[in-house]
């Protein structure tokens, strides 16, 4: 008798921790940047170093905010309960996407030295993807 092996991906424990790691780092960058978004006018995102936001409209700094704390919890909550895991992967998309546009109006502003943060969090998320998809999927509550 045959058995046949439903999942074709072998999962090693090293890359699972790894990708646990990443999702975390990313979540609370993510998590602390998105609530100073949301909780701090834009003269005191100036002051913290975030010149951009003085001539951002109030409500697009709000919503890049909210776009930010919903990945952070996108990137932990389906993948730690189980429940449609397949949303940590969208999560990171959309964070990567987020860190796309804010290098280039980084780069648009002259802003190079904040661009490397941008690339370094973009490459993190790219790796969540890219490992959830192919070395370390979590497999949904059965």
């Amino acid at each position: 008798m045959t058995t046949i092996d439903t999942n074709p991906v072998q999962t090693s424990k090293g890359w699972n921790i790894g990708l646990w790691v990443a999702q975390a780092l990313l979540a609370v960058m993510f998590l602390m940047a998105g609530a100073t978004k949301l909780m701090s006018g834009s003269a005191e995102l100036v002051a913290m170093g975030m010149a951009w936001a003085e001539n951002a409209p109030f409500l697009l700094t709000k919503f890049i905010g909210l776009a930010e704390v919903a990945g952070a919890l996108g990137l932990i909550l389906p993948s730690a309960t189980r429940i449609m895991p397949h949303l940590t992967k969208l999560a990171a998309a959309g964070l990567a996407v987020i860190m796309v546009l804010a290098a280039g109006l980084h780069i648009t502003r002259g802003e190079f030295e904040v661009v490397p943060m941008n690339v370094i969090l973009f490459a993190l998320a790219a790796f969540v993807i890219w490992g959830r998809t192919n070395k370390a999927p979590i497999a949904p509550r059965a």
